[in-house]
């Protein structure tokens, strides 16, 4: 079986974490070799600057410039939709859209078709990181043992919706802001314990509750 090889370009380092400790293992088994960075934000004498992206047109480059510089490889993203910068292709259509998977799916098209590449797969998440980790809270157990309180009125908190995705981008209701509000420590722990807990859960699961992220993991398999 022919080795594929593929670069994921994500928004900061918890994203990082995850494609290497719980995507890596699992795409390997299928001969599909991904890695990941963080987007450029910036640079400044010399020195390069990720994690991130307050600006569309300057990760434009960066990924432009990766699809460039290896041109047998496949390439994705994984970027929030939550805070999602306002010059991103389609966000003005996008927010006229009160549906969640018809916002994303019209920014990922758009994305899309900006970049324009046959081995860009674009992925924006619903509508953060921390949205994978509310399919199954219980979890994050693991990682905070002491907070058994807070995770079972998170547990609560998850059931009222029929998905984790579905959770609003609220200032103060965003999925990691939940957390946090509920387990003050996760925050300075996120890029480590996030992973972990995703890892726990299991992507079966994952894709699962998470139907838009499971696309997107059947886009990725489908590459072998």
């Amino acid at each position: 079986m022919t080795t594929v090889r593929l670069h994921c370009i994500v928004e900061g380092q918890t994203e990082e974490a995850f494609v290497n400790r719980v995507l890596r293992p699992h795409l390997a088994n299928r001969q599909i070799m991904i890695d990941a960075r963080c987007v450029m934000t910036g640079k400044k004498t010399g020195k390069t600057y990720r994690g991130g992206m307050t600006n569309y047109a300057r990760a434009k480059r960066d990924i432009e410039q990766w699809i460039k510089g290896d041109p047998t490889a496949h390439f994705t993203t994984m970027f929030d939709l939550h805070r999602l910068p306002a010059d991103f292709p389609g966000y003005k259509e996008s927010e006229r859209m009160p549906e969640p998977f018809q916002r994303v799916n019209r920014l990922e098209n758009a994305l899309r078709n900006d970049i324009g590449d046959a081995r860009f797969i674009p992925y924006i998440q619903l509508y953060e990181f921390e949205t994978l980790l509310l399919s199954a809270p219980c979890q994050l157990a693991s990682q905070f043992p002491e907070q058994t309180a807070a995770i079972q009125n998170l547990v609560k908190m998850s059931d009222d919706f029929t998905s984790p995705e579905w959770i609003n981008d609220g200032a103060d209701t965003a999925p990691s802001k939940r957390i946090i509000n509920a387990i003050p420590a996760y925050e300075n722990m996120k890029v480590s314990a996030g992973p972990i807990v995703a890892e726990r859960i299991g992507l079966s699961i994952l894709r699962v509750q998470c139907r838009h992220f499971g696309a997107w993991l059947d886009q990725l398999e489908a590459l072998a």
